[in-house]
């Protein structure tokens, strides 16, 4: 199992996705992140459909350091019920130790 993950959310605007992004690498909660957008979303919300547009962040992490990252994002976020999800993540064993050392 991998001992690093890839964190992914959303925001609904650039300048909310690059605070989650600062304020997680900040907190040393990340290693590193970026943000993409605008990208066009589709959603199901209240029952209803909906679309729009949003940002991606996504961050670099250890998978010790994930719930502390999970809660910090979801704290700081504007959304009542934001997306927080992982993947693993695999890399190159130096910068898998650089992200380790990052977020220790």
């Amino acid at each position: 199992m991998a001992n690093h993950v890839q964190v992914s959310t959303t925001a609904d605007n650039r300048e909310t996705a690059i605070e989650l992004l600062n304020s997680a690498v900040k907190a040393r909660l990340a290693a590193s992140g970026q943000v993409f957008g605008p990208a066009t979303t589709a959603f199901w919300h209240l029952g209803e459909f909906g679309t729009g547009e949003e940002w991606q962040v996504v961050l670099k992490t250890t998978k010790d350091r994930y719930p502390e990252l999970e809660a910090h994002l979801i704290d700081a976020h504007p959304w009542d019920n934001p997306e927080v999800s992982f993947t693993p993540l695999g890399g190159s064993a130096a910068y898998l130790e650089w992200v380790s050392r990052a977020t220790a």
